[in-house]
């Protein structure tokens, strides 16, 4: 199992659409990342920036992150989402949710 954490902006204008969104997630969109081996999902607010956290317990990441990517139900989730949010330097076009480095855990 690996740890993944990233941080994005959320537009102040389109908190309360993004909370709103996040309050009736598709069960497509749940079924895609169960399927693909994505566990204990969650994000945070915090002054305007998001903070997402999931632990992946499959074997091929690029893989399962890819069918997701490629999944029709999921693609319109994101063209939902997308602009409620902003993202944040140095984040690139393949990182819209800038990724984080885990630096302590502990059981």
């Amino acid at each position: 199992m690996t740890r993944h954490a990233s941080v994005i902006g959320l537009r102040a204008e389109k908190e309360a659409e993004y909370r709103a969104l996040h309050e009736a997630v598709w069960p497509d969109v749940l079924a895609q990342m169960a399927r693909h081996n994505i566990r204990n999902f969650s994000i945070f607010l915090r002054h305007g920036l998001l903070f997402s956290y999931f632990e992946y317990v499959g074997n091929d990441f690029a893989a399962d992150m890819a069918a997701i990517a490629a999944d029709p139900a999921t693609t319109r989730w994101w063209e939902l989402t997308a602009p409620c949010q902003v993202p944040i330097a140095p984040a690139g076009e393949e990182d819209w949710w800038a990724p984080m480095d885990e630096i302590f855990h502990t059981d």
